[in-house]
């Protein structure tokens, strides 16, 4: 069995609000951890009107503080928005405060639209070059002896396990050459999951954090107990897809039945592009779906998405999945 882990982007319901996002995240959470999921990762997304994970450091904080023993992580911190030295400190105080539980996901998109982008106060001139060296400073301030003069207080030394994210060849040739796990963004950008995946590991190198080549995709599961309560939830997210494609993002809106059956050819071929990773459907459907995926792909763990609109059915669907694998794991054993 592989290990199962969750991504959050702590979703604003239509009607809904910020507050109520992050009590339902807690509450996630706190059930990943007992079913068993070994991270919780949230993603730093800027001026979106339906996730609410934009102070990622922050809510990581609160994640972690009202858990105990899941590893709670940032999938990912947006590199290009921030200085390394205040990812440094910030994910140095966390380690310091959550010892041996802290993750850091780096991205090198801005999360944003342009527009947002300006401003987050960063150039957006720079080099493409930058990202490889903002990463490589960012691990040396938090390695055991820095080469920098400017020390981060806390994080030297605290040998936060760093991780690229990506949806292109270029994420995974940067892990590969720094010999960083990598994880492939599968659950919306898939067009490039094959050859990502077979470019980081023929060219892995290792190093001192990581010996061979270790690969995390994103995966969207919906499941439920019936293929037409499944379906009814997923239709959420792709709403929420096709709006945001369309230029119109919102805030996750509630389930329409026969949702995909209304849609044009071009929503139809947006839904086709970006949501090809996805398993949708009671247990043995979801088992057959992940299976495949894995087999397909030889993938060292799965970061399993459900952006489903209630709270209750969103956390079936993580019970679900934690149960079939546990109980292929059993069935191996």
């Amino acid at each position: 069995m592989i290990p199962l882990s969750v991504l959050d982007l702590s979703p604003i319901t239509q009607g809904s609000d910020a507050a109520q996002s992050f009590r339902h995240t807690l509450d996630l959470a706190r059930h990943a951890e007992r079913w068993g999921y070994r991270r919780f990762w949230l993603a730093e997304h800027h001026g979106m009107p339906g996730i609410a994970s934009a102070a990622t450091a922050v809510l990581i904080g609160h994640v972690a503080g009202g858990t105990s023993t899941i590893r709670v992580g940032a999938g990912g911190i947006m590199l290009p928005n921030h200085s390394p030295l205040v990812i440094a400190e910030q994910f140095g105080t966390l380690e310091s405060l959550y010892p041996g539980r802290i993750d850091l996901g780096l991205g090198r998109a801005p999360g944003s639209d342009q527009t947002t982008a300006r401003a987050l106060r960063r150039n957006l001139a720079a080099d493409v070059d930058d990202f490889p060296l903002d990463v490589q400073e960012l691990a040396d301030y938090l390695s055991p002896t820095p080469r920098q003069v400017v020390r981060a207080v806390p994080g030297t030394g605290l040998s936060v396990p760093l991780w690229i994210l990506g949806s292109s060849l270029y994420g995974a040739q940067l892990a590969a050459a720094l010999g960083l796990p990598y994880a492939f963004a599968s659950h919306f950008a898939p067009a490039q999951l094959m050859p990502a995946i077979a470019t980081y590991r023929a060219q892995f190198q290792p190093s001192a954090q990581l010996q061979k080549p270790y690969v995390m995709l994103g995966y969207n599961v919906f499941a439920a107990d019936t293929m037409a309560e499944a379906t009814l939830n997923a239709s959420s997210m792709q709403q929420a897809f096709v709006n945001l494609r369309l230029g119109r993002p919102s805030q996750l809106p509630p389930p329409v039945e026969g949702y995909v059956g209304t849609l044009g050819p071009q929503e139809k071929a947006i839904l086709d592009q970006v949501l090809a990773c996805v398993a949708i459907g009671p247990a043995p459907a979801v088992r057959a779906a992940l299976d495949d995926f894995i087999a397909r792909t030889r993938a060292d763990e799965l970061m399993i998405t459900s952006q489903i609109f209630d709270h209750a059915a969103r956390l079936r669907s993580y019970e679900i999945t934690a149960g079939l694998m546990a109980d292929r794991g059993a069935g191996h054993a």
